[in-house]
């Protein structure tokens, strides 16, 4: 299987979990590109047979987080008609509503989003592998 992650970072952080989840990807037999959002081709992540997206926690510490504009934006040029996906973000102190959110505008692109995923720091988010393991079942 084909998996896309596609990352917004601003620090590093997101970007080392998306490695780090490219390379758990990796280990399980899948092929894996990961890049960041600004340099992804939209037809290129499009044509994966599963589509992982992420960002950093743009926010006022407990109160209105959200994704970043650039992962918005590129969210809003993917076709994903009946694609696994799934949403991931990395934060400090609160994601708040943020991968509902994310997970909304996939699906209003086609998406089948199965996972809603959360690291506090550069870490694989909680319940990925979990994911990964299903698709190959």
């Amino acid at each position: 299987m084909r998996i896309a992650i596609v990352y917004d970072s601003r620090t590093g952080t997101t970007k080392a979990a998306a490695e780090k989840m490219a390379d758990l990807v990796t280990g399980k037999g899948h092929d894996c590109s990961v890049v960041p959002v600004e340099g992804a081709d939209a037809a290129e992540v499009s044509r994966a047979d599963a589509v992982c997206i992420g960002s950093w926690t743009e926010g006022l510490f407990f109160i209105l987080q959200h994704a970043t504009r650039a992962t918005m934006e590129f969210i809003g040029t993917l076709s994903l008609e009946g694609k696994h996906a799934v949403v991931f973000c990395t934060y400090k102190t609160s994601s708040g509503k943020m991968l509902p959110k994310m997970a909304q505008a996939m699906e209003d692109r086609g998406a089948r989003v199965t996972g809603q995923f959360k690291a506090r720091g550069p870490d694989i988010p909680g319940g990925f592998p979990a994911w990964v393991d299903e698709l190959g079942s």
